[in-house]
């Protein structure tokens, strides 16, 4: 796997932390991904970085075995026309577009191995939870690309009608977390430490939340039981919590977030204003 060759076309967020990651895996190095980007200032960023960058992407395509696109969704029409007689049918195409399904895909690009993922972020750091699926796709390429995005933190293989909720609790859970995390360094401040120690305590103490559900595979209530003693002050916090509504909203903020995905795609087919 080491050193395969990727082209990245879409150097925003993701396609960055996707490029970022591949190199701090070892999977690539500088000289094996290339990202593209019609953005001269996004250029001239990416390459002082060190990433070998070009404007072109029929040129990025032509030097990778694989083919990344990590465009914003209203400029994937305008993309498949342009690369759609370049990206010959031995190029895997892995998509990183919200909303643009395996329809959309082999209407612009053909018939072909196809490949959905909903990553986050959290690539750059080789930490992303990676949602996978698969079209036309052998057993071979299948173990290839789940390995690839093991490399770059976890993967799982869903259905592609599971993408939209993957998208929401995958990708946007990214700003969720964080959103709690800051309130949670701001309650610290109000409570005594100064900004950087009460930042640093929360990021620990949720990376240590979060491990111990990974590894133990216990249900969350499980883990609280063990912290929460009668008339204690962390059940007194968490029901403080709860009666304002700490659950509910997070509740709430996925189905709304989910629910105007579901909408935009069953709407005019339009891709404007995802994500």
């Amino acid at each position: 796997m080491k050193n395969m060759k990727i082209a990245i076309l879409g150097g925003g967020n993701i396609g960055t932390s996707l490029a970022a990651g591949l190199i701090r895996s070892g999977i690539c190095d500088y000289d094996t991904v290339i990202v593209s980007d019609k953005r001269e200032a996004r250029l001239s960023y990416l390459r002082n970085k060190g990433f070998t960058v070009t404007s072109d992407n029929k040129e990025a395509i032509g030097f990778a075995d694989h083919v990344i696109l990590s465009v914003k969704p209203q400029q994937f029409e305008g993309l498949s026309d342009e690369i759609k007689d370049s990206a010959g049918r031995d190029k895997i195409i892995i998509s990183t577009i919200t909303g643009v399904v395996f329809d959309d895909l082999e209407k612009r690009l053909g018939k072909r191995e196809l490949i959905r993922i909903m990553p986050n972020t959290a690539l750059e750091i080789c930490e992303s939870m990676t949602c996978i699926s698969f079209r036309n796709t052998g057993s071979e390429t299948e173990e290839l690309i789940v390995a690839l995005f093991d490399r770059l933190g976890k993967t799982m293989v869903i259905p592609e009608d599971l993408m939209s909720a993957a998208t929401v609790i995958g990708a946007c859970g990214v700003a969720f977390a964080l959103r709690f995390m800051r309130a949670m360094s701001q309650g610290g401040i109000e409570i005594g430490f100064n900004s950087d120690v009460s930042q640093i305590i929360t990021a620990q103490t949720v990376k240590g939340a979060a491990r111990l559900m990974l590894e133990t595979r216990n249900h969350p209530e499980s883990e609280i039981d063990k912290v929460t003693t009668p008339q204690g002050i962390t059940i007194s916090g968490l029901n403080e919590m709860e009666h304002q509504g700490l659950s509910s909203a997070v509740i709430r903020g996925l189905t709304v977030s989910f629910n105007k995905l579901e909408n935009m795609l069953s709407g005019s087919g339009s891709h404007n204003n995802l994500r």
